[in-house]
């Protein structure tokens, strides 16, 4: 005891607070330990927010554990096989935020999730259906036994369904453009995905290049690449085999080698689908991006519900109003008014200084872009839609993605 005190005293031992939280299947969370300063509970917050996955990922996240842990009993051959293992909607999130020299001590255990000054330590996931039994996975699973009871499962080799394609072209001396430019919120992720995808620096740039050609070190360097990034709905199942390169959100993110190129003079471009074949004058050859559907509704504080273009099938209509009141609360003020609370301060997180006490202007509603493949898909509508509007008035609609901050919203910008 009197060394952990004197490092301690020394600044050599951070600061740390306790804290436990649930978080439901859309990636609410709420505390029910968590430390008295607003801050560090946005620290926690953030971090658990950015490193849990919600809605469809949490859904794949848990079904392929329960496979990795030889919880099945059979072969899982087509995604509706593996979407009847039932997926508990609650986690207990454990751990302590520690603020100040993290790790120098002998505590190793839990996942370090780094935030501003210092890192928080998630200890224990647990999961429950109905929020009095709790279960946990083991922790000391055999990875190699894992990987088997996973990859013997036909299912392992299913994809996620593609929703969006960005092409990121880089250029050797820094320049990158994404293409078609993604909405403010996935800009500085897709830069950032290209950037670790390409090499951050000269000789990652080299080696990244050799990597995807076979190539050596006499080979010439590129001047500038190509990457396609597909964004998709979550696999079924998490599995080597689907090559995911990164998570964002909700959706999984792969690289098509396909419409990937690099042109070693800017002007003609190398398929790296087949670096020996002829260079052409552009080989960006992709598809159509896709361009989702949509049906837009207006959802009413007051609990309205109302299709922008005309309506939908009847035999859609009523349940759809019904899944749209229970996510969004409309008709019950509190509830609208904590959802949509939720929907500025994570649209406008970069932007706005929003205390927690503080109460925020509620938008009389909101408006929601529905994908058509959704209507008849019997999963909930917050695995799907899209908010794209808000208006505090109910005449002048505010974009959410818009450059412009909406003028109700101002008051909290942050001017640092």
């Amino acid at each position: 005891m009197g060394e952990a005190k004197r490092r301690k005293q020394l600044g050599l031992m951070p600061t740390v607070y306790p804290f436990d939280a649930t978080m439901d299947a859309d990636g609410t969370l709420t505390f029910t330990r968590a430390p008295e300063d607003a801050a560090h509970r946005e620290l926690i917050a953030g971090a658990l927010q950015r490193s849990q996955p919600y809605g469809a990922a949490w859904d794949s996240q848990y079904r392929t554990l329960h496979v990795m842990h030889g919880r099945v009993d059979r072969f899982l051959e087509t995604a509706e096989d593996v979407q009847s293992i039932p997926v508990p909607a609650l986690r207990r999130l454990s751990g302590e935020l520690a603020l100040g020299r993290v790790g120098e001590g002998s505590e190793t255990t839990g996942r370090f999730l780094p935030v501003e000054g210092g890192a928080v330590r998630l200890r224990e996931v647990q999961h429950s259906a109905d929020g009095t039994k709790w279960d946990a996975f083991p922790v000391n699973m055999d990875p190699h036994r894992a990987l088997e009871f996973l990859l013997q499962h036909p299912a392992a080799t299913l994809g996620g369904e593609v929703v969006a394609t960005y092409v990121a072209e880089q250029w050797r001396e820094g320049r990158l453009d994404i293409d078609p430019e993604p909405p403010a919120e996935l800009l500085d992720m897709l830069e950032s995905l290209a950037r670790e995808w390409h090499g951050d620096t000269e000789q990652g740039w080299q080696e990244t290049h050799l990597d995807a050609t076979d190539g050596d070190d006499t080979d010439p360097v590129p001047v500038a690449r190509r990457a396609a990034f597909e964004l998709r709905q979550p696999a079924p199942l998490q599995s080597p085999l689907n090559l995911t390169f990164a998570t964002l959100g909700n959706v999984e993110v792969t690289v098509n080698r396909e419409n990937s190129s690099y042109s070693l003079d800017g002007e003609a471009w190398i398929s790296y689908a087949d670096p020996d074949g002829e260079a052409r004058e552009d080989a960006l050859n992709l598809p159509d991006f896709l361009d989702v559907e949509t049906v837009p509704v207006q959802v009413f504080a007051d609990g309205r519900v109302e299709w922008v273009d005309g309506d939908v099938p009847a035999e859609h209509g009523e349940r759809l109003r019904a899944d749209l009141l229970l996510e969004t609360g409309a008709g019950n003020p509190a509830e609208w008014a904590q959802w949509t609370r939720e929907l500025i301060t994570q649209t406008f997180e970069y932007e706005l200084v929003i205390p927690e006490s503080t109460e925020l202007p509620v938008p009389v509603a909101v408006l929601l872009d529905i994908p058509l493949d959704a209507l008849d898909d019997p999963d909930p509508l917050a695995q799907s839609f899209i908010e794209s509007a808000i208006t505090f008035d109910g005449t002048n609609w505010r974009d959410l993605y818009d450059e412009v901050l909406p003028e109700e919203l101002r008051p909290f910008l942050d001017d640092n």
